[in-house]
């Protein structure tokens, strides 16, 4: 069991788990716009949405191209189809 578990969380080059990462600049646009939607007035909260649904996109491009573990691969394509059906319908 240790070993499926491994293989799925493990960073392939260094061996190091890959769940708990420094966060990239895409995931920090998402978690800022956000935040930022806290205490802005209606007219910047739907700019500041598609400002969090790109960076959210571009965050999950990231990772499912260039994930270091399969969990990080597959978490990526599950918030890339969520956002893309989120952004058409």
């Amino acid at each position: 069991m240790t070993s499926r578990l491994d293989w799925w969380t493990r960073n392939r080059d260094t061996g190091r788990s890959a769940l708990f990462q420094a966060p990239n600049p895409a995931i920090l646009v998402f978690f800022g716009s956000y935040v930022l939607r806290w205490f802005t007035g209606d007219n910047l909260d739907h700019k500041l949405v598609f400002v969090g649904m790109g960076a959210l996109i571009a965050w999950a491009l990231d990772e499912l191209i260039r994930g270091s573990a399969p969990v990080r691969k597959v978490l990526g394509l599950v918030v890339l189809s969520w956002e893309i059906v989120h952004l058409f319908f």
